[in-house]
């Protein structure tokens, strides 16, 4: 019998629409997809009618053996629209196994009791006049905002204004740009920032890493959702916003802003296959596109002319396109100038750095100072801490970057492939949640590199449901799989043993590829104490 698995809220712009609602998540087992939506749509529908919501929409959608519900529902009721779905879950069950549609009461007086309590018109009534005004309007359980940045006024969600009362003229949104994508975006979104920062505004981005206003951290941590977005677009020093919007914050929440002056998609590329709605390619797809659903009419969705899902999923997207490639860079920028391409040899960051510049262009940013940000920005870990990074060190050549799938392993791997080396070694290792076929899948791109040495991993705080050791004997099963001799694996139970394994092992002239994920921090700590103490290559480690 197909089970619920997950219900929650869904408040923001979704693949569902921009109607803010409920979705509740099912497994499927066997069953017939259309029959269960079907028996589904019928009982809320019957529960939307009870509650007095009769004018509410449903859809779903699957992938899989997941089946997503949804039902639209008013914004001040978005707990009460989950009891809604819950109710018509439980009905449809009950026809599903042959049983009569069940009775409604007691139920929906306690869900429409739920519901009274809930509803908030002074949200409705602000969010209508900020809508009536063209500015943003930003809610979640403690805050509600209008403006962004610089034009923004927060209140607490128990004390929220009159519109009457508000000072409008103190309130209007700044620049504001969204970047999705496999890989790419943390860079790109740093790339955009270091660009405005060159044009006189005061940058506030949101990433994988945190928050960061004027070139200056704010927050550490994994913001790359709506309430990283929020953060950056209530900070009043901010003038120009660029927001990291990744996979798992779209599907668990959807998106922060309904309106932005332009989107990227970096790329679409296997990773998180296996997840709750996200079984294929075009699944990916899908979800990243649902940034495109926040651009007004005349505003750009910036693609990559290098990936084939962007090329044929742009040729059914009504709205403007720009491209950006890595091949079209080298003919538009001078990338000598610029270090993050290392002149040229990381064409995955050659890549990032024409869709940063296609957005700064789209967000009216003057050629002189694109060109200026981009040749200020390092690419270390400075501006781009754990990406693409190179060090010299002891008469050995570090890369520390954040390659987390085989597309970005790839992309790691050609680079370093273009890098003069006597021996090679490289570092994998892989999250538990990652089905069997995109472990092995890594580990044959970083097999490419054709390394002397393997060292894998153990990620112990990302296990996931997975054994001890689990993650590395599959990596290892692959490797030995592919022809490499057992000679050349070597076991490390931790990322920073990792690293310390590969600098044990290093000579002058050698070149070790360290993507780092959980442990980025010691390693790059590491790295930094071991340069200072003019450590050489060969030279036993403190």
């Amino acid at each position: 019998m197909a089970t619920q698995v997950d219900s929650r809220r869904l408040p923001g712009v979704s693949l569902f629409g921009p109607r803010p609602g409920a979705i509740l998540e099912v497994r499927l087992h066997d069953e017939d997809a259309a029959a269960v939506a079907l028996a589904w749509t019928r009982e809320a529908r019957r529960v939307l009618q009870a509650v007095g919501w009769g004018e509410e929409s449903t859809a779903w959608r699957v992938s899989g053996a997941d089946l997503s519900l949804f039902l639209s529902a008013p914004a001040d009721a978005l707990y009460g629209a989950t009891e809604v779905n819950e109710l018509a879950w439980a009905g449809a069950e009950s026809v599903l196994s042959g049983g009569p549609p069940p009775e409604l009461e007691p139920a929906v007086s306690a869900i429409r009791a739920a519901i009274a309590a809930e509803r908030n018109p002074a949200l409705l009534a602000l969010a209508a006049e900020a809508s009536r005004r063209n500015v943003a309007f930003l809610a979640d359980d403690d805050v509600v905002s209008v403006g962004m940045g610089a034009g923004s006024l927060a209140f607490p969600s128990g004390g929220i204004p009159q519109p009457s009362t508000v000072p409008w003229e103190r309130v209007h949104d700044v620049p504001v740009a969204i970047v999705t994508g496999t890989n790419g975006k943390s860079t790109t979104v740093r790339l955009l920032g270091a660009i405005l920062a060159a044009s006189g505004r005061t940058e506030g981005i949101s990433t994988t890493d945190g928050l960061a206003v004027g070139g200056s951290a704010t927050e550490t941590g994994d913001f790359s959702g709506p309430e990283g977005a929020r953060r950056i677009l209530r900070d009043p020093r901010v003038e120009a916003a660029v927001l990291e919007t990744a996979r798992g914050g779209i599907q668990r929440r959807g998106l922060a802003l309904r309106r932005a002056d332009a989107a990227a998609i970096t790329n679409i590329a296997a990773d998180h296959i296996g997840e709750f709605g996200v079984h294929t390619l075009a699944d990916i797809a899908d979800v990243k596109l649902v940034v495109a659903r926040a651009l007004p009419p005349g505003a750009p969705l910036v693609l990559n002319a290098d990936d084939p899902l962007s090329v044929a999923r742009a040729a059914d997207y009504p709205g403007r396109v720009l491209w950006f490639s890595w091949a079209a860079a080298e003919a538009e920028l001078d990338l000598a100038s610029i270090p993050a391409t290392f002149g040229g040899a990381a064409r995955h960051n050659v890549a990032n750095v024409h869709c940063a510049a296609r957005l700064a262009q789209a967000l009216g940013v003057p050629a002189t100072a694109i060109g200026r940000g981009l040749r200020g920005f390092d690419g270390g870990t400075i501006h781009n801490p754990g990406r693409g990074n190179r060090f010299e060190l002891g008469g050995a050549t570090l890369l520390v970057d954040f390659a987390h799938n085989p597309h970005g392993m790839d992309a790691l791997v050609a680079l370093a492939k273009v890098l003069p080396a006597s021996r090679r070694a490289i570092l994998i290792g892989q999250a538990g949640d990652r089905d069997d076929p995109a472990l092995r899948a890594l580990a044959r791109s970083a097999w490419a590199l054709a390394p002397d040495l393997v060292i894998l991993k153990e990620m112990a705080a990302y296990r996931r449901g997975r054994a001890p050791g689990e993650v590395p004997r599959i990596l290892e099963d692959e490797l030995l799989a592919q022809g490499v001799p057992a000679a050349r694996i070597v076991h490390a139970q931790s990322e920073l043993e990792g690293v310390r394994e590969a600098l044990r092992w290093a000579r002058p002239g050698d070149l070790l590829v360290l993507p780092t994920h959980s442990g980025r921090t010691e390693v790059l700590s590491l790295i930094e104490t071991l340069a200072r103490s003019d450590w050489r290559a060969g030279d036993p480690l403190p």
